[in-house]
């Protein structure tokens, strides 16, 4: 059975590792300057028209001679007007389509695309006068744009040519525009109006997106053999496993002795694997076990002395490994504090080995199902490190901050990020948008999942983005977020009554505002704005008492309170029986806080294999009791002490003599003479009893009485 649950084990994770794709970066998402300024209401191509020409009049005359319409006077009437014919926004079935062009019109920055699509400058907007500008044009220079490199430089002629030439390629059409000196300037032309959007009420209908197909790389729950037999001890050395525990003890004993050979004196034998072990377990039993000192479970002879702990390991023992327990390579951990200062340092050095360990297990061996929720943690300190936070809204208000994501439907911690400081961000965008794009890994889930965030999170890029990964978003949000509507129209206002609702669509993107106790904004790419869901709430009566009233809800409020929850979960569960206690260095916070989410995590896995045989699983107590037994080598349940007690048999005199402690001082023995009526003298009495009893080969009064 154990080499059956090793191969599974181990066949889990080589199927995660075989999905892994380390190539995918934040970066695919990235606008050039000319599309955020498109997004602003600035069009690039009108920009450039309204630029003054600036080159400098020395340049070489080579092109004279390739192009007579540009320098002189054409008999053509298609060379006669700029190049803004409508043949130039059609496809050329010329042969010289298909090829670049020096004339005039090459000097006009474009693109292969601008054979077929209509042109965006400010000239060819206007009417043309000219005959030839209505019809094709089979002039080579009219008839198709340039993409040769002479079409990005400045041509060559003289100054009052060059200036002329400049002036035809930006404004397409210069005759036909009027007061164009007054209208060169660096400043941008105004754009036509845009049609203010207003917005809808839940009584007019929204058509939401086409969902996305749910697809995920592996079937959803937990990936371990359905026909294996798993304790809680071996649930949580999927996490912590024997291999990490090696690597962890080999680092303390190495660290051990760098500190002895330094002049540091303590006591200190090889700490071994087995006793790692038995050092969690009694971890684990002070979470279950709470007292306010760790001295105070190695007390002795008082009505609050505990039995166990010392019978695993020494108060020094555990304490001294307390002190000295190291996950990292004390030589490397050298080499990167070298780099201290440097984009090169590494923050999370001392904690890599496990930090990595624990991340991919928690991958390999649970896939989620299709609503996840991102969201963040916090792991009460108040160590003086670069990467200690304080957040004012939280339960927890300093301490490590830790990006994470939770299956929304148990709470289980899929993956995590420290926050580790100020940092260049790798997509330029900020913090809250590259945590989640960071979590969100197509390569080990699939595609069409949900993830639901809060307002720190929210953003229209943000949620465009993961849409185009296959990836829906819900989350309420912020005003005065970019792209986020401002429109006026038609908004709610604070004394609209409670249930209101109001939306506005923006292609995949619906933001719906709704009044409860107060405005309630949302966003999502998945849902449509409302749906008929209603939820109820206590409303006060004109005489003062309270009824419950039905009011509208819109559908991504409604299912943001519903999938949100996850890692909140998540924290409820850790902080039942939680490691934690204050330690002297910083990164020991972290690992037992690591011990924590690797014991939380195998108790979900606990209750998925229950879930599946359809058998009754053990209470998250009951399972942590195991846990803590199975770490140390023992069992939950222990026999029974035999209690002392005083009824035992003893003379019934006090007769020094030896040869008259047999016959002197007999009494007539109690038992026989209710059972057999008899009268035997016997030199036995019970001394908690104070009574006379046979104590024979043949008779045993004493134990038939007490019986």
């Amino acid at each position: 059975m154990d080499r059956q649950r090793n191969m599974d084990v181990n066949q889990a994770l080589a199927f995660f590792d075989a999905m892994q794709d380390d190539g995918y970066s934040g970066e695919e998402s990235f606008l050039t300057d000319e599309e955020l300024d498109y997004q602003d209401g600035l069009d690039p191509a009108e920009d450039r028209d309204n630029e003054e020409d600036t080159s400098p009049p020395t340049q070489a005359r080579h092109e004279s001679s390739h192009s007579s319409a540009e320098e002189g006077p054409s008999t053509s009437a298609a060379a006669s007007q700029p190049s803004t014919s409508t043949a130039a926004s059609q496809p050329s079935t010329s042969a010289a389509a298909s090829q670049p062009s020096t004339s005039a019109a090459a000097s006009q920055p474009s693109t292969s695309a601008a054979a077929s699509q209509p042109s965006t400058s400010a000239a060819a907007s206007q009417p043309s006068t000219s005959t030839a500008a209505s019809q094709p044009s089979t002039s080579t220079a009219a008839s198709q744009p340039s993409t040769s490199a002479a079409a990005s430089q400045q041509l060559p002629g003289s100054h009052g040519r060059l200036q002329s030439r400049g002036r035809a390629s930006r404004s397409g059409s210069l005759r036909g525009r009027q007061s164009l000196e007054s209208t060169r300037s660096r400043s941008r032309s105004p754009q036509p109006a845009a049609p203010t959007p207003s917005w809808n009420s839940e009584s007019q209908p929204d058509i939401p997106p086409v969902p996305k197909r749910f697809v995920p790389t592996r079937k959803p729950g937990h990936q371990l053999s359905p026909t294996s037999i798993y304790t809680p001890l071996d649930l949580f050395k999927l996490f912590v496993s024997d291999s990490a525990a090696t690597t962890l003890c080999n680092n303390t004993n190495t660290n051990a002795a760098k500190n002895i050979a330094s002049g540091k004196k303590y006591s200190w034998k090889n700490f071994t694997v087995e006793e790692f072990f038995k050092y969690l377990g009694l971890t684990f039993f002070f979470a279950l076990v709470r007292l306010t000192n760790i001295r105070d479970y190695w007390r002795t002879n008082t009505i609050f002395s505990q039995q166990f702990p010392h019978s695993v390991m020494a108060r020094d023992r555990y304490q001294v490994i307390s002190w000295k327990i190291h996950t990292s390579d004390p030589d490397e951990d050298v080499h990167n504090d070298r780099k201290r200062g440097t984009p090169a340092y590494d923050r999370l050095f001392r904690l890599k080995p496990l930090l990595d360990d624990i991340k991919h297990a928690c991958r390999a061996f649970y896939h989620p199902r299709q609503n996840l929720s991102v969201d963040e943690r916090m792991v009460a300190t108040k160590a003086h490190t670069g990467m200690t936070q304080y957040m004012k809204a939280k339960p927890t208000k300093w301490g490590f901050k830790l990006f994470v994501l939770a299956d929304s439907s148990i709470g289980y911690t899929l993956d995590f990020a420290v926050y580790t400081g100020k940092s260049v961000f790798a997509s330029g965008v900020g913090l809250a948008y590259d945590s989640v794009i960071f979590l969100m890994n197509k390569s080990s889930q699939g595609s069409g999942y949900n993830v639901y965030v809060d307002n720190f999170y929210t953003s229209p890029k943000l949620f465009m983005d993961l849409y185009s990964m296959n990836f829906g978003a819900c989350g309420t949000y912020r005003d005065n977020r970019q792209r986020c509507p401002r429109t006026t129209t038609n908004a709610m206002t604070k004394k609209d009554p409670r249930g209101t609702i109001r939306w506005i669509r923006d292609a995949p993107l619906v933001f719906v505002k709704w009044m409860d106790t107060r405005e309630v904004s949302v966003c999502s790419t998945i849902h449509p704005a409302f749906s008929g869901n209603t939820v109820q709430r206590r409303v006060r009566t004109q005489d003062g008492g309270w009824n419950t009233k039905s009011i509208p809800c819109p559908t991504p409020v409604t299912e943001y309170n519903k999938n949100m929850g996850g890692v909140d979960l998540s924290d409820q569960l850790i902080q039942y029986y939680s490691v934690h206690h204050k330690t002297m260095r910083w990164y020991r916070t972290l690992f037992f806080h690591f011990l924590d989410i690797a014991a939380t995590n195998s108790y979900l896995l606990h209750k998925e294999v229950c879930a599946e045989k359809q058998q009754q699983p053990m209470t998250h107590k009951t399972f942590l009791e195991e846990l803590t037994a199975q770490l140390c080598g023992v069992t939950v349940a222990v026999p029974p002490t035999q209690q002392q007690s005083d009824h035992v048999p003893v003379p019934t005199s006090d007769q020094t003599e030896t040869s008259k402690k047999a016959s002197y001082g007999r009494r007539q023995c109690v038992n026989c003479k209710q059972t057999r009526q008899v009268k035997q003298a016997t030199p036995w009495k019970c001394k908690a009893c104070d009574v006379a009893l046979c104590v024979i080969a043949d008779r045993n009064c004493f134990e038939a009485w007490h019986q």
